[in-house]
């Protein structure tokens, strides 16, 4: 029981968040203070402060970091803008850090210092430039067949958007059955992909069943082929249901006894 009184005595104290907790030349640690006075200056300010743990009274001068202008290059599918952006000059920037612009969300994917290098990370007063992907919403590419004609597409929706291969899906108030989706170095017939991940979608139109049903096995096959029938691992009828609808052709004729 003692055990976990001092347990949560210790949580409770590691939560304390300190006030006005500057760097004291008295005790040589980050305290608390009282504000005495404040005298601004320039951008910034001068505290005259009062440590709450040794009461020693000294003046801490705060102002805030320069600020740097860096040009960025805002890719948004095939279209591309330069905006120069004012970050602290002492602010580290890092691939893949996400920033708001326009009110879009976007995700650092370059970054060139002065001297020519490019680096994963870098202080922003030696950056030259960098550039920016959009984030939140992606371009998913699409190949749309029906019958034998294809046409491509493309399809700007939020990041976090799923799709399942076999499914259905409205486009332009025509419904398409998802075929594939391709991701680059693979390929699902029935999984379920997030939109950042799909490199293209194949799209087939989907089975009209009062204009086509397929009278063979082998119109079957073809028509499970061309996305007509949707998603069918077993194109093949059962063999009741090939008796019932399938006359073969080549029926070899019973060759009489010999008297």
């Amino acid at each position: 029981m003692a055990d976990n009184i001092e347990e949560e005595d210790f949580i409770e104290d590691d939560e304390i968040i300190l006030e006005n907790a500057v760097l004291c030349p008295q005790c040589n640690e980050v305290t608390g203070h009282i504000i005495l006075k404040e005298t601004p200056k320039g951008t910034g300010a001068d505290y005259l402060l009062k440590c709450e743990d040794c009461e020693k009274v000294h003046t801490a001068h705060i102002r805030p970091p320069p600020v740097v202008s860096i040009p960025f290059v805002l890719t948004e599918g095939p279209s591309s803008v330069t905006k120069t952006i004012e970050i602290d000059a002492d602010e580290t920037i890092e691939l893949e850090d996400v920033f708001e612009e326009d009110d879009k969300l976007w995700s650092i994917n370059q970054i060139e210092m002065k001297d020519g290098r490019y680096v994963k990370h870098c202080e922003a007063s030696l950056i030259v430039r960098a550039s920016a992907l959009r984030c939140d919403m992606v371009r998913v590419k699409l190949t749309m067949t029906r019958g034998e004609d294809s046409s491509s597409d493309v399809l700007i929706v939020p990041a976090d958007t799923p799709y399942t291969a076999g499914h259905l899906i409205d486009i332009e108030d025509q419904t398409w059955r998802i075929r594939a989706i391709h991701m680059g170095r693979a390929r699902t017939l029935r999984g379920t992909v997030e939109a950042r991940d799909i490199k293209r979608m194949y799209l087939h139109e989907p089975p009209n069943p009062n204009h086509f049903a397929p009278r063979t096995p082998r119109e079957r096959r073809q028509a499970w082929k061309e996305g007509k029938l949707g998603y069918n691992p077993n194109p093949i009828l059962p063999k009741e249901v090939v008796k019932k609808g399938v006359t073969p052709a080549n029926k070899r004729k019973k060759k009489r006894p010999r008297n």
